[in-house]
């Protein structure tokens, strides 16, 4: 099964909303239910190969979250992360892990993958969110970037 960056970015979240709803689920069952939820042989299929990018997205967001939620935190105005829409964390974080830890994509690509996301996957009012606290992010590191 081939998958298109796009795809993999929406396996990542579900992966990583799977295992946000469930503490004993390990991030390599959660990226498995996530490949296999779309695979037409699902009842054939028991284990897939998981796509490299897949693995570095959930596990990469799993083990800088707390990096992840700081930088979310900083532009959330008279909100917390526990008011958010779980979607919405999710997509976020995907997108500022590739913001930060991942050279090969420039952060306007993860932002718009992540707008393009949000659109699937949440209302207008989530998308123009995301895109403020994204924004942010991007602005914030192209400043650093011009120093």
């Amino acid at each position: 099964m081939s998958l298109t960056r796009r795809e993999i970015r929406e396996k990542a979240l579900q992966s990583l909303f799977q295992l946000s709803v469930n503490e004993g689920l390990s991030s390599q069952s959660a990226m498995q239910q996530a490949l296999i939820i779309s695979n037409e042989l699902a009842d054939e299929v028991e284990i897939v190969s998981v796509p490299e990018y897949l693995d570095i997205l959930v596990n990469g967001v799993i083990e800088n979250q707390i990096t992840i939620d700081d930088e979310i935190q900083k532009y959330l105005e008279n909100w917390s992360m526990e008011r958010l829409a779980k979607t919405d964390v999710m997509i976020m974080r995907i997108a500022i892990f590739e913001m930060l830890y991942v050279s090969e994509v420039p952060a306007k690509v993860a932002l718009n993958e992540a707008l393009e996301i949000t659109k699937l996957y949440s209302d207008e009012k989530s998308r123009k969110f995301v895109n403020g606290v994204l924004a942010n992010i991007v602005n914030n590191i192209e400043k650093k970037e011009a120093e």
